[in-house]
């Protein structure tokens, strides 16, 4: 007997909604009993027929995505019943600007209510005011809810923890992923993916683009860098396989990034199209592991990178838009069956060679994307809406791709925001007061910052340093809480914020101290630290985010890493150095000098 997908519809309204009219004058909707259910081996078939009639009768029944079934059949039923506007619509994911007052614009609303868009992408300058972002929320799903089909929105941001934590306001700063790569535990990487879901599950984010499983291969990658779990493939696999499994466990939605692997370059794609010279079968056994690995765990979602790899079949082109790289290595090859996003096709990387916006997202499609990611809201007759859905009705083959990807996106949809451990559609603003920031989660981060230092070097055994081992003791930083906390462990010692080169009156000031406790987070405090190798003092140095400069100073007298430049990280990396916490950290990556 084929399985039905039931198509009865609530008699309540949705979301606190009260119960409509299809078209302003149809018959209020109802349930349908058993002649509601129809077989799946033809629902485009069956539902292309409903989806005429309800162009010509008002008062045409439609499928709700509230209905019982199956995900699957409830999926291709529902594409199968909208017309092209509605499923190429689903594989929008827009960003938004708010304006004064954190109110969001009248176009992305627009692009909500008027077009019935898939999702939509929280950036960091949607996040200063939590209350306000879970309002903006609570919001767009109520506009969502009047859709024909009563479709929720994917509602997406990038929350890694550490670097990258564009959910800010209220939310627990996180010492990030190469912390819990030094830290050596995959509970760690667990509890961190909870703990930073139960943040984004109260505020109506039901999507988050992480875990980052980038190698940290190239260490003068500066866009990933402290990002990464480390250099080794299938530790990187298992921290991200364990972060992924805390996020489904706090009901959002997971997302392994940049696929096929950003770690071995040190252009960033926001700007150029980065180029990896490695060939596949290094790739197979090095950047594609995690994804091997998550793959098999069933992670729902991938984002796609934009970055070539000349040494493959898919040469120059990017592997966002190369349907050999999504097609045959990601969905035959490695077997992922969960949903394909796009990073952002307004970066360079993505657009570069295509020569024009509407011409990358075609491509991107094509290519096996299913979402396509756009941080800034176009206008709604801007080509890339108007072109795609010409390209629709004239091109058989780009119309089956989109409703394919449109398919995949309600799939993901119906798994992930039905049911008990859904992500609320509408925030309870009372929950956001009381329950961001998590505060078991803010004990768990502080833990782990503790658990992530690292002593990297110490042959002069300053460490332990106490205020008489110390002598007169000078601070030099590129941060106001790092000298806070130093003045005050340090009897209120003296500090500078340096810049390359080292000026004269810095130089001045350090030659007066017998200890320099140096704050070190990019190549422009290496230059300055080399200016006082002649001076002859003792020096510590203070290493956040990644501790690969370490390479080009082995002279220094002791150093400890920390990962991050949260306060909870630089409080460890103090206690460190003062002893009052052991350093159990290790670097996740080689490092020459040690």
């Amino acid at each position: 007997m084929a399985k039905t997908v039931n198509v009865r519809n609530t008699e309540a309204g949705v979301w606190g909604l009260q119960a409509t009219r299809r078209g302003g004058g149809g018959i209020p909707r109802t349930r349908y009993g058993d002649r509601g259910r129809l077989p799946t081996h033809s629902p485009f078939l069956i539902l292309q027929v409903i989806g005429f009639l309800c162009l010509t009768a008002a008062d045409c029944f439609a499928l709700s995505f509230f209905d019982d079934g199956e995900p699957e059949a409830l999926a291709s039923a529902l594409v199968g019943a909208m017309n092209d506007e509605a499923a190429l619509a689903q594989t929008f994911m827009l960003g938004w600007r708010d304006i004064s007052g954190g109110d969001p614009s009248n176009l992305i609303l627009e692009w909500i209510e008027r077009r019935h868009i898939g999702a939509v992408k929280v950036f960091g300058w949607n996040t200063a005011d939590t209350r306000q972002l879970a309002a903006n929320i609570g919001l767009f799903q109520r506009l969502a809810a009047r859709n024909s089909h009563s479709t929720p929105l994917l509602v997406a941001t990038d929350q890694e923890g550490g670097l990258v934590r564009h959910v800010k306001g209220d939310t627990n700063d996180t010492p990030g992923a190469m912390a819990i790569g030094a830290s050596g535990f995959p509970e760690d990487a667990y509890k961190s993916g909870y703990y930073i879901g139960r943040e984004l599950s109260v505020l109506g984010i039901n999507m988050n683009f992480a875990p980052t499983v980038d190698l940290y291969t190239n260490h003068s990658s500066v866009l990933i860098g402290s990002r990464s779990f480390g250099d080794d493939p299938e530790y990187a696999g298992i921290m991200g396989t364990a972060f992924a499994k805390g996020l489904l466990t706090a009901g959002v939605i997971p997302t392994a990034k940049h696929f096929p692997g950003h770690g071995d370059t040190e252009l960033d794609s926001h700007g150029v199209l980065p180029s990896i010279d490695a060939p596949f079968d290094v790739l197979w056994d090095r950047e594609l592991v995690p994804y091997r690995m998550l793959a098999k765990a069933r992670i729902p979602a991938v984002m796609s990178g934009h970055i070539a790899f000349p040494n493959t079949e898919a040469a120059s082109s990017p592997a966002s838009l190369s349907k050999w790289f999504l097609g045959e290595v990601l969905r035959t090859r490695i077997g992922f069956r969960g949903l394909i996003v796009t990073d952002d096709m307004m970066m360079n990387g993505a657009t570069m060679s295509t020569g024009s916006l509407s011409l990358a997202v075609k491509q991107a499609l094509l290519a096996g994307n299913d979402a396509i990611m756009m941080s800034i809201t176009p206008a709604l007759d801007d080509p890339v809406w108007v072109n795609l859905l010409a390209a629709m009705r004239t091109e058989p083959e780009f119309n089956a791709r989109v409703r394919d990807a449109a398919r995949r996106v309600l799939e993901v949809k119906l798994k992930y925001l039905r049911g008990e451990k859904a992500v609320p559609l509408v925030p309870d603003m009372e929950r956001v007061r009381t329950q961001v920031p998590n505060k078991e989660g803010a004990a768990f981060f502080q833990n782990l910052a503790a658990r992530s230092v690292t002593l990297i070097k110490n042959d002069k055994n300053l460490i332990p340093l106490t205020v008489e081992k110390a002598g007169s003791l000078f601070l030099a930083g590129q941060n106001l809480e790092f000298f806070e906390l130093g003045k005050k462990y340090f009897n209120n010692a003296p500090s500078y914020w340096y810049s390359a080169p080292a000026s004269d009156d810095l130089l001045q000031r350090a030659r007066r101290a017998d200890t320099i406790i140096f704050y070190l987070s990019n190549s422009d405090g290496i230059e300055v630290l080399r200016s006082f190798r002649p001076l002859g003092k003792k020096i510590i140095v203070f290493s956040v985010l990644s501790p690969a400069y370490f390479d080009e100073v082995p002279w220094v007298d002791a150093a400890i890493a920390v990962y991050g430049n949260s306060t909870d990280s630089l409080l460890a990396g103090f206690s460190a150095i003062l002893g009052k916490i052991p350093a159990l950290g290790a670097v996740p990556f080689s490092l020459n000098s040690r």
